[in-house]
């Protein structure tokens, strides 16, 4: 029986790249695989569906299967994920020392239906009682203006977001016209040192590890998303990707605990790799539904608190093919 050629798009990550150079290979598929900057993937995917499977931003597909697009499903597979208290921007002349300051101040954000900001804002709201109303949103680019949302949000009542178009939250940041910015991205003016523009939280990485440890949720950014048409004609492809996937990570994994040699330009990595598994208690990047079942029903919880998809028409399940559930084999 001949294999079913497939495209996918995806960034460049080490746990795919057993997969895209053919060391790895999913049962029955020939995988035709582009890594490209998840930006272009994203948006090349989301308008035009050039690709049988793609990286996917975790709240835009959430947003277009509560809105009823059905010409897409997903695999549990996780390309990106990354904690977020590091993504708070502010400025250091404001008195913004702990996150209940933010109340009253203008904020930026890249998009509304952002994940990474989907992230934030429910972790300021859940975690720290930030009421998102206080809040006076601004929406623009984070070092270019021009940037527009790519989906449609109800907001809550008493929230509104203000579009810019002409200016990018960096500018607005310089020159202190928003009092700070939740971005993926840092904003030049951060990086460059130019202005009184500093993180909210300096140790942010001590932040992260605490509130993993104590939730339990590693944010999840991306899903791995495929074309209804193919899963349709070929149900079992989810449950081979989903498997070929896995193997391509824990080959990276291995890679990564190797004590010996150092597989990345950075000292330490494999103690880092032991640091994370024990917080994690074991696969601190899991795939499959199950292990990261906690996770997807807190980014449903802020997706509708924040106004991307209705109160109670998503439950984790209806996210991903029916065939991916149960225990990933490799």
């Amino acid at each position: 029986m001949s294999r079913l050629r497939l495209s996918l798009a995806i960034g460049d990550y080490d746990h795919v790249r057993d997969l895209c150079d053919g060391t790895v290979t999913a049962a029955g598929i020939d995988l035709i695989p582009q890594r490209l900057p998840v930006e272009e993937v994203f948006y090349r995917f989301t308008r035009h569906r050039e690709w049988d499977v793609s990286e996917m931003s975790l709240a835009k597909y959430t947003s277009l299967r509560a809105a009823g697009d059905e010409s897409l499903s997903a695999v549990p597979v996780f390309p990106s994920r990354a904690f977020r208290h590091s993504a708070i921007y502010v400025r250091s002349d404001r008195r913004i020392s702990e996150p209940a300051d933010l109340a009253g101040c203008r904020v930026g954000v890249p998009e509304w239906a952002q994940t990474a900001g989907v992230w934030v804002r429910g972790m300021l709201a859940e975690d720290y009682g930030l009421d998102l109303a206080s809040v006076e949103w601004v929406q623009a680019g984070v070092n270019q203006p021009g940037r527009i949302e790519k989906v449609t949000a109800t907001l809550p009542v008493g929230v509104s977001v203000k579009p810019m178009p002409d200016r990018s939250l960096s500018e607005m940041l310089a020159a202190g016209e928003i009092d700070a910015a939740l971005s993926a991205r840092a904003p030049d003016v951060f990086l460059a040192g130019t202005a009184p523009v500093r993180r909210l939280w300096p140790n942010a990485p001590a932040v992260e590890r605490e509130w993993w440890a104590r939730t339990g949720v590693f944010p999840i950014m991306h899903i791995l998303a495929v074309r209804a048409d193919v899963l349709e004609a070929s149900p079992w492809v989810a449950r081979n990707l989903l498997a070929a996937f896995e193997e391509a990570k824990q080959r990276s994994v291995e890679r990564l605990r190797d004590i010996t040699v150092a597989r990345l330009p950075l000292p330490w990595t494999a103690d880092r790799m032991a640091e994370a598994e024990a917080v994690a208690g074991g696969d601190p990047f899991p795939y499959g539904l199950e292990p990261n079942r906690a996770t997807l029903e807190r980014f449903l919880r802020h997706a509708a608190d924040q106004g991307l998809v209705p109160p109670g028409s998503l439950a984790v399940d209806d996210l991903f093919w029916p065939t991916v559930h149960g225990e990933v084999r490799v």
